[in-house]
């Protein structure tokens, strides 16, 4: 028997069950005619064919139209008709199946080919199917999004599928590198005291978009931006990811513990011209994309061949709507957007002073208790860092990045800018009244070194790419403590494992939100590979035995974790604007002597104090990145007496106290600083 339809209606975009059927719209402006195809499985490629025409089933440029009988699960694709002109900027191949821009469910067969939507012929067999997923009924247990305040935030950025996948993690088979593995190792996060996790893209991408011989395994090639990745479900049923993927977010908030997704609204999986036909080209490609004069050409400021024309109204709208998909429906609590300076380009290309995309994410009332976190660059060369509009944006804080990790190198000429680094940049953002925690501090990513690599290599090793070593970036600013990789050295690793301290101890004192990398806490590599995008394997993946093989440093991480969110001292500095941190009675700045800090071009030492006001209880760290021992004069704690909190060139685990509140006394005015190592004191009564 047939299903039973009739015109449907242009709203809402996409799949919606209502009333025993389900309304499917979809958005094309130039197309002329346009098929609904309906599937029973992601293999099937003899779907159910419904035509929709024209006169009844379009509205203005919204195809449309109601089925009965059908409901959750349902798989479809469409086929759109219209010109074939790309001189004009139009791609339209009835041959090949698009997936629905607003598709809240993705299958994807063991026969999908991204070749097959680039070459000449019908993909029918070969597609992603949009799913029709019911959203209403689920049981969230009271939890929701946790609106934790930033300045008590730290974020962990974390992939999915790495978290888990490894044998070693204890995890079932059928459930490692899934949402339900992560489910299995929250206890593990809780231990370690990072309060939300960023993770690397959920949002269906294309797995196939690579050098071939590699896989996708980072996620930065999305094709629909409102489903959960399929493969990262243990439940392989059509809507198994949509369930898991909320069972996840809900267990995690549970334990108190945000959840932010990393989107990617600056390009396509689809490539540039030469690139496969898989939704957007298909459905309106100068819709969806930035072209040039010669519309067969895709400007591409995102370095992956296209770039979204996020200012398009359609455009615009739909990943307003995408965002508020994820907080009402899916309870996600903050958003990291991938080169989001691509989102400040018009659709020609040029640089706005006040994009409307931002502002509508900036202002929009669903979003408005949600982190918006903006990597304020782009592959073309555009740099907001310090200059990101809107008022409630967080940057990802490369200039942190870059300072912090050549002054503990060692280099020269860093100490003023590393000290900017370290009260929440003050020289970049200008606003007096913006906190200090807008500022992500971060000294390491997914697209980079490992903190371990940071300090085991001076040059990137990436032949496993496939790309003769030319992929990824060469200015690491790493050092490699004397050996390039792996050694047997004492001196060497002893230093390494002090650097690595060094660095977690900077992060989590600085002022600003602080974001770790999955891993560096044990100390995980990637054998030299600062680029490791296409490794979907041990070398990308967590790995569970260096819990117990590294365990010194993984205590220092959590312990420092402890102090940075019990601290007195570091809990008032929660409430500074930029305007305190300048403000000496706060904040005071030494050398090796008190009030006396060496501010010249060959200076490789700092210290700082910061000070409660309201109880003068300070916290005291000394920074000598030279190789050889330096005496600090210590200040004069004004009540109480020095407590040694911090010692990185200890061994463990007299490298960081138990307890803040049995800490050892500083009984003497001299601290020896040993060469490349960060101390660490607490004044109060005894």
């Amino acid at each position: 028997m047939s299903p039973i339809h009739d015109y449907g209606r242009s709203f809402p975009l996409g799949p919606t069950i209502i009333d025993g059927g389900v309304n499917f719209s979809l958005y094309s402006k130039n197309a002329t005619a346009v098929e609904l195809l309906l599937f029973k499985s992601a293999e099937d490629a003899t779907p159910k064919v419904m035509t929709l025409k024209p006169s009844v089933n379009r509205t203005g440029d919204y195809w449309h139209i109601f089925v009965k009988g059908l409901g959750e699960g349902q798989l479809y694709g469409y086929r759109v008709y219209g010109p074939y002109d790309p001189a004009r900027g139009l791609r339209f191949d009835p041959q090949k199946v698009l997936l629905d821009p607003y598709a809240q469910a993705v299958a994807m067969g063991d026969n999908y080919s991204r070749k097959a939507a680039m070459v000449p012929g019908d993909n029918v067999g070969q597609c992603m199917k949009g799913v029709v997923v019911e959203h209403r009924g689920y049981d969230w247990e009271d939890t929701g999004p946790l609106n934790r305040p930033l300045a008590e935030t730290v974020i962990y950025e974390m992939h999915v599928k790495g978290f888990t996948a490894n044998p070693n993690s204890g995890v079932s088979a059928d459930k490692r590198g899934t949402y339900a593995g992560v489910i299995e190792k929250i206890p593990y996060l809780k231990s370690l005291g990072v309060t939300a996790v960023e993770l690397l893209p959920v949002q269906q991408f294309d797995p196939e978009d690579c050098p071939e011989g590699v896989s996708n395994y980072w996620g930065y090639a999305p094709i629909n931006f409102f489903s959960p990745h399929s493969q990262y479900s243990s439940d392989k049923s059509p809507t198994g990811a949509f369930r898991e993927f909320r069972d996840m977010v809900k267990e995690l908030h549970k334990a108190g513990i945000e959840v932010y997704l990393d989107v990617v609204f600056n390009h396509t999986a689809e490539g540039d011209s030469n690139g496969p036909t898989l939704s957007y080209k298909g459905l309106g490609s100068t819709t969806y994309y930035i072209h040039g004069d010669d519309k067969r050409d895709f400007h591409n400021y995102s370095g992956c061949g296209n770039t979204i024309n996020a200012h398009n109204s359609v455009v615009r709208r739909m990943i307003r709507d995408c965002l508020k998909f994820w907080v009402q429906t899916m309870h996600i609590d903050g958003f990291r957007f991938d080169l989001a300076s691509v989102m400040s380009r018009g659709q020609k290309g040029e640089v706005l002073k006040d994009p409307p995309v931002l502002w509508s994410i900036d202002t929009d009332p669903v979003l408005s208790g949600t982190k918006i976190i903006a990597e304020a660059w782009d592959a073309a060369g555009l740099y907001q860092v310090g200059s990101f509009i809107g008022g409630r944006w967080q940057e990802w804080n490369g200039k942190y990045r870059d300072h912090v990790r050549s002054f503990l190198r060692g280099e020269k000429g860093y100490v003023s800018r590393f000290a900017d680094r370290l009260i929440g940049s003050p020289d970049l953002y200008y606003d007096q009244h913006r906190s200090p925690h807008r500022s992500i501090n971060f000294v390491t990513a997914h697209d980079g070194f490992t903190l371990n690599d940071m300090v085991s290599y001076n040059e990137k090793h990436n032949e496993a790419n496939n790309e003769g070593n030319r992929d990824g970036d060469n200015h690491n600013r790493s050092w490699n403590c004397g050996v390039e990789g792996p050694t047997d050295d004492p001196e060497v690793l002893a230093l390494r494992e002090r650097q690595r301290k060094n660095f977690m101890t900077v992060l989590l004192a600085s002022l600003g939100t602080p974001m770790l990398t999955m891993g560096d806490e044990i100390g995980r590599t990637q054998h030299g590979n600062n680029n490791a995008y296409c490794q979907d394997n041990e070398l990308s993946w967590f790995d569970w035995d260096l819990v117990e093989k590294n365990a010194s440093l993984l205590r220092f991480t959590q312990k420092m974790l402890r102090w940075r969110q019990q601290d007195p001292a570091m809990d008032q500095q929660r409430h500074y604007t930029l305007a305190d941190v300048l403000d000496s009675t706060k904040i005071q700045w030494h050398g090796v002597h008190p009030q006396s800090p060496d501010w010249s071009e060959n200076s490789n030492s700092l210290a700082m104090t910061i000070r409660d006001p309201n109880t003068g209880e300070l916290v005291y760290m000394a920074i000598n990145a030279w190789h050889q021992e330096l005496e600090f004069e210590l200040p004069d704690p004004e009540y109480g007496r020095w407590h040694r909190i911090v010692d990185t060139s200890q061994p463990s685990p007299y490298d960081i106290v138990e307890d803040p509140e049995c800490a050892e006394a500083v009984t003497y005015r001299i601290y020896r600083v040993k060469g490349r190592s960060v101390v660490m004191l607490a004044a109060y009564e005894d």
